[in-house]
Formats: structure tokens, C-alpha cells, sequence
């Protein structure tokens, strides 16, 4: 498949951005994604890996999780 976006000048030159890096934003969610997830099923202290994470940071991990989701979900993508 092949896709051409074309942008007018420098007054679209951020939208070009946003499109050009667009998958670098994708794996940047994810890979916050995926330290949340230690948090949750791993009991790992996001501030301290060697230690256990507190019950407050756990639920708010995991909250924060579903936050994520249900945004991007809004839009359209899901985070796997």
C-alpha cells in the first residue's frame, strides 16, 4: 500500500510532524503503558524497582492504565 499526504508550507509544518512521528508517540505510550503494568502485576516501586510499590502506588498504576485506555479508545486506537 502506498499513502501520500502532502502539507502546504510552514503553516502545517507541526501537523507534519504529528504524522511523521506518529509511531514514535505509539511507542511512547506503550512503553508507559508497560511501567504502569510492573506496578500492577509485579508489586514493583516505580520510584525504586527493588522495592515493593505501596498500595496507593498500585491502584493508582493501575488506574492510570485504564485512564490511558479509555482515552485512546476515544480515538480510536487501543494499546497492545
Amino acid at each position: 500500500m502506498k499513502v501520500t499526504i502532502e502539507f502546504d508550507g510552514n503553516e502545517e509544518q507541526e501537523e507534519m510532524h504529528s504524522a511523521i512521528n506518529g509511531g514514535k508517540w505509539r511507542v511512547l505510550v506503550w512503553e508507559i503503558d508497560q511501567e504502569l503494568r510492573k506496578v500492577v502485576k509485579y508489586n514493583s516501586s516505580i520510584v525504586d524497582y527493588s522495592k515493593p510499590a505501596s498500595v496507593e502506588e498500585v491502584d493508582f498504576a493501575d488506574k492510570l492504565r485504564e485512564v490511558i485506555r479509555e482515552l485512546a479508545s476515544g480515538y480510536g486506537l487501543v494499546i497492545e
